[in-house]
């Protein structure tokens, strides 16, 4: 007999997820399924992006098309509650190796001063911690678009190749900036 006041199991979301044939909907359509999630967790239902596991989180932005992704980011409440699910992850997968740093994010587009959305990463002994507030001295400061920065993250574009291309800017350390994804292990469940 189901329970039907327990919150739904996490595998099961996922399941559902992973069902969606991503490339069957539309830039709107993909917007309006995570906008849905967002909701469902703002509700209380347990049903939320951060149930998702990592590796169906990944997958979805693996998934997505590079118009999804834009529209997705252009959207101004989403934009910061993707954003901010990666950065948290970003804090739940961080490598024991990882050197001590300080990284400012400026993403394009944003809604904020300069048309950027700033956020600050801090790698401190074996934690990461990420917000808005920029009050430390960065090692380097990366400029990038949102939907650019989802893909690095979740290891489906190369942030090297992307410097090349002129995609993505970088002030301080570029070597340090260059092998950053490989302190987090964010494919991974």
């Amino acid at each position: 007999m189901k329970h039907w006041n327990r919150l739904p199991d996490t595998s099961v979301f996922d399941e559902f997820a992973r069902a969606i044939d991503l490339e069957k909907l539309d830039e709107d359509q993909f917007v309006q399924l995570i906008e849905t999630m967002d909701m469902l967790g703002n509700a209380g239902t347990g049903i939320e992006l951060s149930k998702l596991s990592t590796s169906t989180f990944v997958w979805i932005i693996e998934r997505a098309s590079s118009a999804q992704l834009d529209a997705l980011m252009a959207h101004d409440n989403l934009r910061t509650v993707v954003l901010s699910e990666i950065f948290a992850r970003m804090a739940r997968h961080l490598r024991e190796n990882a050197p001590d740093a300080v990284v400012h994010w400026r993403f394009t587009g944003g809604c904020e001063t300069g048309g950027y959305d700033r956020y600050q990463t801090v790698i401190e002994k074996g934690r990461c911690t990420s917000g808005i507030v920029q009050d430390r001295d960065p090692r380097a400061t990366v400029t990038i678009t949102p939907s650019d920065f989802l893909k690095v993250a979740t290891g489906n574009a190369s942030a090297p190749l992307l410097f090349i291309r002129g995609r993505v800017k970088v002030k301080g350390d570029i070597p340090f900036i260059a092998n950053f994804p490989s302190h987090f292990d964010l494919s991974s469940p």
